[in-house]
């Protein structure tokens, strides 16, 4: 993981495939770097909340910008004060599922 601060981007987005490839292909498009990503489903498996670990650097508030133009993405919320050790906890789990 990144040594400089972290933040969480928090996304809505509509669960159907090929979303997690349009959020993740915008990211990839400007070279800004995802360190770690949490995916879930919400409301009966209509929608996904996915959380993305991201550097904070100026460039965040134009990703943000870009992702809230995307189709599928229907919330984006920066959760500047949330706890982002579960992506380095959530390793250490999958890591010992065997």
């Amino acid at each position: 993981m990144s040594t400089t601060a972290s933040t969480v981007v928090e996304l809505i987005v509509n669960n159907h495939p090929g979303v997690m490839s349009h959020v993740t292909g915008l990211f990839a498009r400007r070279a800004f770097n995802l360190d770690g990503i949490l995916c879930g489903e919400i409301d009966n498996g209509t929608r996904s909340k996915i959380y993305l670990l991201v550097n904070n650097d100026e460039r965040l508030e134009q990703i943000v910008s870009q992702l809230e133009k995307l189709y599928d993405v229907k919330e984006v919320s920066v959760r500047h004060n949330y706890d982002c050790t579960i992506f380095s906890r959530i390793h250490d789990l999958v890591g010992n599922a065997k």
